[in-house]
């Protein structure tokens, strides 16, 4: 194998699109209107970056460990560690390298390292036991979303909101179901073992749920005293365009997708689309 597809399968092992999901640690910068803070935003920089290195080093941590079931998948076989294409030698030097860079841009920054830590942890423990546990494995996804806003927040000195983070909370459990709804349209020799707890019915419960959740703390967090008060009525206005959003993700759902988050939020027009319109109307007031 030449040295330029042994690097582009070293990449490929640490699944940069996912690097998508980290964005949650700038809600805090975002939401407080605080991006001309040139310290802030180097801080939050930082915790992005941590958590690439992070989410990175799971990753192959977790192809690591699963190298020899993934080689009898239909689909995982292709992943960089069960297909050859990467050794474990090297696989495991990766992820050396990536935790020293993540310890290096948290250094000087307890909070982060903590929550970086702890991020690390829930996410070892899903991949090699709690993802078989029903219920617990949507909730550790959801944990590590959270761990993101917080690094985004309180690890850099941003107040968080309250509504925003059962808003995130919710977002979160109804991304982790969605994406468990989606894997039950997978042969059932393709699919995880915990899917056989997981009865169509009960997800379209928990997506229902989780989705009037998140739609109900949004909008209260649009019309919040804090919220008028930093944004005047500009998030008002984005209720709408979040609820296209969670309407149209939910359709794609249905329709099988939604099983990759980060690649299939990326790949649907539509879904695109309410994401400018909502970044146009949250940053009008600067047009």
């Amino acid at each position: 194998m030449s040295s330029s597809s042994s690097l582009l399968a070293l990449v490929r092992l640490t699944r940069p699109h996912q690097w998508v999901k980290n964005v949650f640690v700038f809600a805090g910068l975002v939401f407080s209107q605080s991006w001309e803070n040139a310290v802030l935003d180097l801080r939050v920089l930082q915790a992005f970056a941590a958590f690439c290195c992070a989410s990175g080093l799971v990753y192959i941590l977790n192809d690591w460990h699963d190298r020899a079931s993934d080689a009898l998948h239909p689909v995982k076989r292709n992943r960089p560690l069960a297909s050859g294409a990467v050794t474990a030698a090297s696989a495991l030097l990766l992820a050396a390298a990536l935790l020293a860079a993540g310890i290096f841009l948290a250094a000087g920054n307890r909070t982060l390292l903590l929550l970086l830590a702890l991020y690390v942890v829930l996410n070892m423990a899903y991949s090699w036991w709690l993802k078989q546990v029903p219920v617990v494995d949507v909730s550790i996804i959801a944990a590590g979303f959270m761990l993101r806003l917080l690094a985004g927040t309180v690890a850099v000195g941003i107040p968080p909101s309250r509504w925003l983070l059962l808003t995130g909370i919710f977002m979160t459990l109804y991304l982790g179901f969605c994406k468990r709804k989606a894997e039950s349209f997978q042969d059932e020799a393709s699919q995880r073992a915990v899917m056989a707890h997981y009865p169509t019915a009960l997800l379209d419960t928990f997506i229902a749920t989780t989705m009037t959740a998140t739609l109900t703390t949004y909008s209260l967090f649009a019309t919040s005293p804090e919220a008028q008060l930093q944004h005047s009525e500009r998030l008002l206005y984005t209720v709408p365009v979040v609820i296209f959003a969670l309407l149209r993700y939910t359709y794609q759902v249905h329709r099988g997708r939604g099983e990759d988050v980060a690649r299939d939020l990326l790949r649907d027009a539509w879904l695109l689309g309410a994401g400018v319109l909502w970044l146009a109307i949250f940053l009008s007031h600067r047009f």
